[in-house]
């Protein structure tokens, strides 16, 4: 059977989470029944991989999963028909590509990318709600890089694990944090840009919620190194909410997309 890599993007806020479930939409629930209008294994009970599962309310621009289909499709038709019978979510197919049977969307992947923005004004966001979060006060960008800095490089993470993560091993290499500050109208935004091979669950959004402290003055930049000493989830700051957070890129030993 052709395996075929999908690159999706995605607007978590109608969606349960990527997994499927079966009593709540999903993202991978809603192109597993487009794909059931295509292909008779689909429709069947077949399923995808994904590269990550995101949660509930988390978008994604750079979402990458396989299938297996029992036709060799020309990519771009293959594309065009899912993004016809996946209307009207607010699932976009953005690219399919032909790749070999040893290709997993999840296990070949050598790098992940995720992407957190975050508003400081007063005014209630109109356009962007749902997409980012929202705190009214600006924060110190220059604080917050000397806070993050403590993070990259192979650490225990358990402080900033969810007690639901499933991983075997707290131990992950945080390969890059970037924060930029943006000057919008009436406040500023900010973007955290975070990459490593592989993430426990809820860590970017844990990392982001005790940058947010640092950068809003109730944490100095050195706290977040004792919390990190810690290993102890009770150590970090909030978790911020899941709807400023997106996947933005997988990357792989050799790009299955053009």
């Amino acid at each position: 059977m052709p395996r075929f890599a999908l690159l999706i993007e995605y607007d978590g806020g109608p969606f349960a989470g990527w997994q499927a479930q079966s009593d709540q939409p999903s993202v991978q629930g809603a192109i597993e029944a487009a794909l059931a209008r295509l292909d008779p294994g689909f429709a069947a009970g077949a399923r995808i991989a994904a590269a990550g599962r995101t949660d509930a309310g988390v978008h994604a621009t750079g979402q990458v999963a396989h299938a297996d289909l029992a036709r060799d499709w020309d990519p771009f038709r293959l594309s065009e028909a899912l993004n016809w019978h996946l209307k009207p979510a607010p699932v976009a197919i953005l690219a399919a590509a032909r790749v070999g049977d040893e290709f997993h969307a999840r296990f070949s992947a050598r790098e992940r990318r995720y992407s957190f923005r975050l508003i400081a004004r007063r005014a209630p966001v109109t356009h962007e709600r749902g997409r980012v979060w929202q705190v009214q006060n600006p924060l110190d960008a220059e604080a917050m890089r000397a806070g993050a800095a403590h993070l990259v490089g192979l650490h225990d993470f358990t402080t900033f694990r969810s007690t639901m993560c499933q991983s075997k091993s707290p131990v992950k290499t945080l390969d890059q944090i970037d924060i930029e500050a943006l000057a919008i109208p009436q406040g500023w935004e900010y973007r955290f840009h975070l990459r490593a091979r592989s993430f426990l669950h809820n860590q970017v959004r844990s990392i982001v919620g005790t940058l947010e402290r640092v950068g809003a003055g109730s944490w100095p930049p050195e706290r977040v190194a004792e919390a990190l000493a810690a290993r102890d989830r009770a150590a970090c700051g909030p978790v911020c909410p899941p709807q400023g957070l997106y996947l933005t890129g997988v990357g792989y030993p050799e790009a299955p997309f053009p």
